[in-house]
């Protein structure tokens, strides 16, 4: 952890949090172990490539990387977008990130629960993060570098159309293989957070 702890962020407004010259060093040191550790998700790319474009990032930037990391998630560069140029971090953690188990999927979801309600929802506690939940398409790609959440399971993006109707998508691998399940939207579980990405 790094100066703080999930229970901290999910009771204060992230706008809040200020990363310190020592928090923001840490977090550089620790995004570069696991950069070179797992080479093979970026083996297109240096890290001193990505250093520069880290040190030129926005405030609000670093500080939703950090809430990344410090959620649990483990983020890493999983690739670069083409067009923008822009470095993708994904959440990287063999199982979905335990800082962000137990949530809804939405704030809808959340405000139609009447009994038992979780402590918040994922696409909420994204928003305040200021990241994104993965895609059925982030997550495939994420799915390709490794075997992730063999034993949790993560919300994903669902479609409007589907929203509507009163479910959401979640995914994980089991049997080698990834799959993709619908749930209630209000529905939360002990080992289900929710893996996002990060644009930089």
């Amino acid at each position: 952890m790094l100066g703080t702890t999930i229970s901290t962020v999910m009771k204060a407004s992230t706008a809040a949090i200020t990363l310190s010259s020592a928090q923001r060093e840490q977090l550089l040191l620790t995004l570069k172990a696991r950069f070179i550790q797992h080479a093979h998700r970026h083996a297109a790319l240096t890290w001193a490539e990505v250093q520069a474009r880290l040190l030129r990032a926005s405030k609000a930037k670093l500080r939703s990387l950090y809430l990344m990391e410090v959620s649990d998630g483990e983020p890493d560069v999983t690739g670069r977008d083409s067009k923008t140029g822009e470095f993708l971090f994904m959440d990287c953690a063999p199982q979905s990130p335990k800082g962000r188990y137990s949530l809804c999927y939405d704030d809808a979801a959340l405000a139609a629960r009447k009994l038992h309600k979780p402590k918040g929802s994922a696409m909420g506690m994204a928003e305040d993060m200021g990241v994104e939940i993965l895609s059925e398409e982030h997550y495939l790609a994420l799915q390709k570098l490794g075997e992730f959440d063999t034993k949790t399971s993560s919300w994903i993006q669902t479609p409007d159309e589907m929203r509507k109707l009163g479910d959401a998508l979640f995914g994980d691998r089991r049997f080698g293989r990834v799959f993709f399940y619908h749930n209630g939207a209000e529905s939360y579980y002990s080992g289900r957070g929710f893996r996002c990405m990060l644009r930089i």
